[in-house]
């Protein structure tokens, strides 16, 4: 099976009622630092997986060093999404958020590592 290597708008979880959903209690939290994952069921969308990629002003005061953390956060999910496609039943959906923990900007294989790590243990998990 290849994988198709893109992260389209339709894959973004933009709704607020669902970011509130996802939030909320019941839904499952993964660390490995400096990600967060928090993974949510979802109703059945034409998307299997939506996700979320968030970096706080407290922690990353600069701009620049954010939008870097988000574009590696975002990279490592492209690279890395067929593991949890790959796992997900048939008709089964999931709203997932990725939370940046880190304080300063982190090397991109090291972001990587961690995204593959988390991404693995949700599979195991669920």
């Amino acid at each position: 099976m290849s994988h198709r290597f893109t992260f389209p708008k339709a894959e973004h979880l933009c709704l607020k009622n669902d970011i509130e959903r996802l939030f909320s209690a019941g839904g499952k939290s993964l660390s490995a630092y400096p990600l967060r994952l928090v993974a949510h069921s979802a109703d059945s969308a034409a998307v299997p997986v939506k996700v979320l990629m968030s970096v706080s002003k407290r922690r990353l005061r600069h701009a620049v060093d954010r939008n870097r953390a988000k574009r590696q956060m975002r990279e490592a999910y492209r690279l890395n999404k067929h593991i949890l496609l790959d796992s997900l039943a048939e008709g089964e959906c999931l709203h997932l958020a990725f939370v940046w923990l880190a304080d300063r900007p982190l090397p991109s294989k090291f972001v990587m590592s961690k995204m593959q790590n988390l991404l693995v243990r949700l599979t195991e998990k669920r």
